[in-house]
């Protein structure tokens, strides 16, 4: 039995990140050990094999790395011992012998650790326990000779360290933290800081990172790399930099944490650090590829994958090339760029991750595809393009999958393994950058999808019309998600829906659109809100009439999708965005469209529930109002009402006006306490209570009396009301005998024709407060030309500060008005009121005016 002369083990639980943690925990403890030369092979294989064991097989993980003297044997055990064995060449499937349950599936993920087991380590098994599996592989230890290991029999003069005096070697030691826990009496005298003054300090107080023109690596980066060699600055104390060549290892001290050793020299010493034979000195066995060429921006995905796709092309003479983008969840790959295929290659296509045929058809591996004829399912993408040859390289960061590299050429055996290896190591070189400015381009959209739904959502809040809704919502689709939109509205009783907006980004376009959209069925309105859908109705509609090629509907119709508005669970209508011929939706696009179309559909519903509710109010307000004025012989009236509050067309103030008997009119004018719907539905009883009971053959006296005790008795409900109520009968000479009773009403004003005003009746006590009124009539004649004005506190409590109208300003205002008419004077009056003060009135008011023409006016 093998000697184990190190252990380290950890268990991983079954989430998606397992995997992760898993190659970080065996990176850590082989670096530590001193084996870089196997980390790459053992993190493969037991990230393969924890996947297995925490996402196909759903149970933990448990990692033993045991190092022996001359192999290093890792065991990864899962609890779910019914998973597969590799199918190997020699066991044949056919429809005699079927594939057994105990044989994995080799295109799967959950054969594919074993067989890569099987082709990268030394050894390998699989081992059975009560309710356990465990699979085990050994890599061989790398050998370590005595004596002569690099030999060089010259070096340039150049490369020779400098003989003056002694050649220091800087020892320096860095925590993870990137923290100095080391410093050498050298490095005191190489870069004149003592130990005191360092220690404890961060290694980026003195290291002038990242070097000019060198690794983009960032240093707590190149910190945790096993080996690293280069040059680059030291600060001195005094500002000065020390131009120094490093080597730095990644080891475990005692305790078994991980840092970096660093040795540095001077640069004119670095001979005493380089490695020979490295890839500075000797030619590499195969010519690199350079796919990144000119800098970087941060802001241009789009434009950098461009350029790595046509120089991929051009550098290896082929006639496409392809660049494959992993997506968010990494389930599927998405076309990002691509140069010499046709739209069936459009940009944002998605295809899921490992279709091959085989295994050798792994994304996740380099594959050369000599002829594509033999094998057309090899590649979807490139089918019906003519492509015959193909290179596929996979795009890897730390071990994950993030992308794919294509390149074809029509003529078959174009490529062989060492172009594939070239194109391998150039898509090495430029992963890391890919995925870095594929993150921000991810970052930079979140924030963009943000800012989107909080503008939409305070434009949609903003209105309660049905009709600006639906502008708002297809003005903040085009042109931010898609070319054109339409809005359909929900047919009654589960009718066909019906088109109501249509926008396009070019408005020339809007018409054409609309009279398509017209002509074809609409699509249906869903009984339950659903996911997006794609409809093809448009286009059928467009090639049924022949109309594909008309120049105003070329191209406008492409790949359209319906998105249901739904709000309190019913579909309200349907939201459809539609793109260009050749052009497809993304998914993210399509994702920030139902966020979309969520709030629209509430917004939509709230329009359409205050619409209802405005209508509802405004009927019942409207019969609170009295009918058409009756109108009166020899007299003159005229009525200006207006309520208080936003869409209130009644309150606590009314009127009426109504014929009593022959040749006798009663009249009316109150204010309930309070104003709206509540002061409204006591204005209601008033009004109509005054009508039924003047008719009964009551006085005034006692028709107010009854009204009282009508407003009592709606006990809770009830409010107190100021009432000035009278009757009227005008008489043969042109005169008109009124009969008042004001109560607790402002009192009416009379204006005589010689411009003097007083008080046309005394108060008594107003309604609603006590059960016993005693209430008495008042009559008085008023002759030509006289005009009796009536009014509520709206008019004379009208205030500006500490200023009020009053009975005096009121009565001032009616002064000026001697010889007007009814109208005139109630137009005076309100002017007036409004002209007080600068804001709006606060309160309801009304104005009544009765006058009685002179007899020149009476005949005209």
């Amino acid at each position: 039995m093998a000697v184990v002369t190190a252990r380290a083990a950890a268990t991983f639980e079954p989430v998606g990140r397992s995997a992760a943690a898993a190659r970080g925990f065996v990176r850590e403890a082989l670096l530590g050990w001193g084996l870089p030369e196997i980390v790459d092979d053992a993190v493969v294989l037991v990230s393969e094999l924890v996947t297995n064991a925490v996402v196909h097989a759903g149970t933990s993980a448990e990692v033993c790395c045991l190092r022996e003297e001359d192999t290093l044997r890792i065991e990864v055990t899962d609890r779910h011992p019914e998973r597969g064995l590799p199918a190997f060449a020699n066991v044949p499937v056919s429809a005699a012998v079927p594939a057994s349950d105990h044989y994995a599936d080799p295109d799967g993920e959950g054969g594919r650790g074993l067989l890569m087991c099987s082709a990268l380590s030394e050894t390998w098994g699989v081992e059975y326990a009560a309710g356990r599996k465990t699979v085990w592989f050994r890599l061989a230890l790398p050998e370590h000779f005595r004596g002569t290991r690099y030999a060089l029999p010259s070096i340039p003069g150049t490369e020779l360290p400098d003989s003056d005096g002694p050649v220091r070697v800087a020892v320096v030691r860095i925590d993870d933290d990137a923290v100095v826990r080391a410093w050498n009496a050298d490095a005191e005298a190489l870069f004149l800081h003592t130990a005191d003054q360092v220690i404890g300090r961060p290694w980026s107080d003195y290291a002038c990172w990242p070097p000019s023109g060198g690794t983009g690596l960032r240093l707590a980066d190149t910190l945790r790399m096993a080996r690293w060699e280069g040059g680059f600055d030291i600060r001195r104390p005094d500002g000065t930099l020390l131009d120094v060549y490093a080597l730095q290892v990644r080891l475990r001290d005692s305790h078994g944490t991980p840092s970096a050793l660093c040795l540095l020299v001077r640069e004119e010493d670095r001979a005493v650090l380089r490695s020979p034979g490295g890839a500075a000195d000797t030619p590499p066995a195969v010519e690199p590829l350079d796919l990144l060429v000119g800098a970087v921006a941060p802001d241009d995905l789009g434009g950098l994958l461009q350029r790595i796709v046509d120089r991929a092309r051009d550098l290896l003479d082929a006639d496409a090339a392809y660049l494959l983008l992993t997506t968010e969840d990494e389930t599927e790959f998405e076309v990002r760029a691509a140069t010499g295929l046709a739209a069936a290659a459009r940009r944002f296509v998605r295809m899921p991750i490992e279709s091959g045929a085989t295994r050798f058809d792994s994304d996740r591996l380099p594959a050369v595809h000599e002829d594509l004829s033999v094998r057309p399912g090899a590649a979807p993408l490139l089918t019906g393009t003519g492509m015959r040859s193909l290179i596929t390289v996979p795009l890897k960061v730390e071990g994950r999958l993030t992308g794919s590299l294509g390149v074809a050429a029509t003529t078959p055996g174009r490529y062989d393994n060492e172009d594939a290896l070239r194109l391998q190591f150039a898509a090495d070189r430029i992963a890391l950058a890919l995925e870095s400015a594929r993150l921000g381009e991810l970052e930079r959209r979140r924030r963009g999808s943000l800012s989107f739904l909080v503008e939409a959502s305070e434009l949609l809040a903003g209105t309660l019309e049905h009709e600006q809704t639906l502008a708002l919502m297809a003005q903040m689709a085009v042109p931010t998600l898609a070319t054109w939109c339409a809005v359909y509205t929900a047919g009654e009783q589960n009718g066909a829906a019906d088109l109501a907006y249509v926008l396009h980004e070019n408005e020339d376009r809007i018409d054409p659109l609309r009279a398509l959209l017209d002509k074809t069925p609409a699509p249906a309105a869903e009984s339950s809100p659903g996911s997006t859908r794609y409809w093809t109705a448009p286009t059928e509609t467009a090639r049924t009439l022949g109309v594909t090629a008309d120049p105003e509907l070329h191209g406008m119709i492409g790949e359209t999708v319906v998105l249901p508005l739904a709000a309190r669970n019913r579909v309200i209508g349907l939201l459809v965005l539609g793109v260009p011929a050749g052009t497809r939706f993304r998914q993210e696009i399509l994702e920030l469209g139902e966020d979309l179309s969520r709030r629209a559909a509430l917004a939509m519903d709230n329009a359409r529930l205050y619409s209802e509710r405005t209508a509802t109010s405004q009927a019942f307000q409207r019969a609170l109002l009295p009918p058409e004025l009756p109108k009166i012989p020899g007299v003159e009236v005229e009525v200006f009402y207006q309520a208080a509050g936003e869409g209130n067309e009644v309150g606590g103030d009314f009127y009426d006006i109504f014929p009593i008997r022959e040749g006798t009119y009663g009249f009316a004018i109150g204010d309930v306490c309070g104003t709206g719907p509540e002061a409204a539905s006591v204005t209601g009883l008033a009004r109509n209570s005054l009508r039924l009971l003047a008719r009964e053959g009551l006085s005034a006296p006692q028709v107010l009396d009854r009204l009282n005790a009508a407003i009592l008795d709606e006990g809770p409900r009830s409010r107190f009301l100021t009432l000035l109520y009278g009757e009227l009968t005008p008489r043969p000479d042109g005169s008109t005998l009124l009969s008042l009773v004001c109560a607790g009403h402002p009192l009416p004003l009379r204006l005589r024709t010689d411009g003097q005003v007083d008080a046309a009746a005394t108060p008594q006590p107003l309604l609603g407060v006590m059960d016993e009124l005693d209430l008495t009539a008042e009559e008085l004649v008023l002759e030509p030309g006289e005009v009796l004005l009536c009014v509520t506190d709206g008019v004379t409590e009208r205030r500006e500060g500490s200023r009020m109208l009053g009975d005096d300003g009121l009565a001032e205002v009616l002064t000026g008005c001697t010889g007007l008419t009814a109208g005139a004077v109630a137009a005076r009056v309100q002017r007036a009121v409004e002209r007080f003060a600068p804001e709006p009135p606060s309160d309801d008011m009304a104005i009544l005016t009765l006058r009685v023409p002179l007899p020149a006016q009476r005949q005209a």
